[in-house]
């Protein structure tokens, strides 16, 4: 399988196929990035990315085109994450092609998802007339704190903590990173949930703002704040959730924790 960034689709002419081709996707070997923020060996989190397909569609047996939102699930143990151009692009290889059934379609993206990754993916199929709600953040918003900024690439020296311990959930809309192939603007909210020493709340969001010219994929964003809280703010427990909006057709949202749980696909306004 290809796996270096450079000769992935994105940032070049692609051909609109339109009948299923489960070569277009590129898979990225996550460890590329890890290491040059000293993971090895056993993962210090566990988490996974949840993306959100809107833009979904195939034939049924007579032809008829059927529409679907989708919701996907990759471990961050796979070894690889999907280049998000090349699922696009795979999603689309779907559009003129017929399936006996929708466990036909979930089947499909389920097996060549999860050969791509290297891991198991759970796929959802959701209806277009389920209801997605939309709901804020969870915990305290920090981005109403009045501060200078003055740094726009990325600082982990900002984040401070107190010698008090507590638990709380902190939330910010404030970051942006860039796409690490095209340098395109990916904007995202992120939830950030610790028990610990207290973090230094206007350095948190210096921090975070501080992704704002920085190159680099979603799912390695996260795991680089993650690993940049964990050291510089000792916690003994993290969890941090990105919700990045959608770029053709596709959200991301990755989460990292220390903690064996799973996230809701709960959509913020911007999604």
């Amino acid at each position: 399988m290809p796996n270096n960034v450079q000769d992935a689709p994105l940032g070049k002419t692609s051909d609109y196929i339109t009948q299923y081709d489960p070569t277009l996707l590129f898979p990225i070997p996550r460890q590329l990035k890890r290491d040059e923020i000293n993971i090895t060996g056993e993962l210090p989190f566990l988490g996974e990315d949840i993306w959100t397909a809107y833009e979904l569609s195939w034939l049924n047996a007579k032809g008829k085109p059927v529409v679907s939102l989708a919701e996907f699930r990759f471990p961050c143990t796979t070894p690889n994450l999907v280049e998000s151009k090349s699922f696009k692009l795979y999603l689309n290889s779907l559009n003129q092609t017929r399936f006996d059934s929708e466990t036909h379609v979930l089947t499909t993206l389920q097996n060549d998802l999860s050969d791509a990754s290297g891991g198991d993916v759970l796929v959802e199929l959701i209806h277009i007339n389920d209801t997605i709600t939309t709901e804020r953040l969870s915990g305290t918003l920090i981005d109403d704190l009045d501060i200078d900024v003055n740094t726009y690439q990325l600082t982990p020296g900002l984040l401070s903590v107190s010698d008090t311990t507590v638990e709380e959930t902190l939330s910010s809309n404030l970051l942006k990173s860039n796409c690490l192939v095209t340098g395109q603007p990916d904007w995202a909210s992120v939830t950030i949930e610790y028990k610990g020493p207290r973090i230094d709340r206007e350095g948190l969001l210096k921090y975070i703002i501080s992704f704002r010219e920085h190159n680099e994929f979603h799912e390695q964003c996260v795991e680089r704040m993650f690993m940049d809280i964990t050291e510089h703010c000792k916690p003994t427990e993290l969890s941090v959730y990105a919700r990045y909006t959608r770029r053709g057709g596709l959200d991301i949202n990755p989460f990292r924790s220390t903690q064996n749980e799973t996230k809701e696909n709960r959509h913020t306004i911007r999604q």
